[in-house]
């Protein structure tokens, strides 16, 4: 049945991967994406940004390079967090469209062309929404009260926030100016499109456990890196507005 429905093609796009000890996991991701890809358009470019990787993440890379001419590695030497390596993937992007999920394989790339079918006159980006959350009791407790506070705090319309599998065309992401070096990247990005008046669409998207290496977030400091800068963007984004004040000014 599914051969005679005609998908939605795309002009070109970049997909980029930050990758942080995702040795075990970034062939396959890059493997699936490079399929994806060709479901939705012919013209492509797959980005990994390997942010300070201690372990074969860089070896794997290498060995990929041969395989996929498309593939573009950016390698930051110290690692930067979760913001830092996606803000490096966006501004080496070249393609109209950027998709972007992480690279521990919790996601799977081959879902990419429900995004891309979801898109008509009155959507100008799509977001994914987790249809189960595979992992730990306290990260799934902990990721439901993250996303409950900041959807009201931030007055966010997507069901889904933490849900790292968007596809966004280039040039919205140019108008925003992206701060964050942690996961809270996510939260600014969201806020700052919707608060410009564009309209996302949402799909539902697999969950998988995680296969390979440990989550970054559970970590005393990163916990409160990430604190201060959610009360940074609260401060910014909600209080001062000032994302919406340069573009009423610029």
């Amino acid at each position: 049945m599914d051969g005679n429905i005609r998908h939605k093609k795309i002009s070109s796009l970049s997909v980029i991967f930050p990758a942080y000890n995702d040795g075990g996991t970034i062939a396959s991701m890059v493997t699936a994406a490079a399929i994806a890809c060709k479901q939705v358009t012919d013209d492509i470019e797959i980005i990994v940004v390997n942010d300070g990787s201690r372990d074969y993440t860089s070896q794997v890379l290498t060995e990929l390079t041969g395989r996929f001419p498309e593939l573009r590695i950016i390698t930051h030497q110290v690692n930067r967090g979760y913001g830092g390596a996606l803000r490096s993937g966006f501004s080496a992007a070249q393609k109209d469209w950027i998709f972007y999920t992480d690279g521990d394989a919790q996601y799977d790339p081959l879902e990419l062309r429900a995004l891309v079918d979801a898109l008509h006159e009155d959507v100008d980006a799509v977001n994914g929404y987790k249809i189960s959350r595979n992992d730990s009791l306290m990260r799934i407790i902990a990721g439901r009260t993250y996303h409950h506070f900041v959807k009201f705090l931030f007055g966010l319309h997507i069901r889904d926030v933490d849900c790292d599998f968007r596809l966004i065309p280039r040039r919205i992401l140019e108008e925003v100016e992206l701060q964050s070096d942690s996961g809270a990247i996510c939260l600014e990005m969201v806020k700052k499109i919707e608060d410009l008046g564009y309209v996302f669409a949402e799909v539902p998207v697999n969950h998988y456990p995680r296969q390979y290496g440990n989550s970054q977030f559970f970590t005393p400091a990163r916990i409160f890196r990430s604190l201060q800068q959610l009360a940074g963007l609260y401060r910014s984004l909600v209080i001062e507005k000032t994302h919406l004040q340069k573009k009423a000014t610029g």
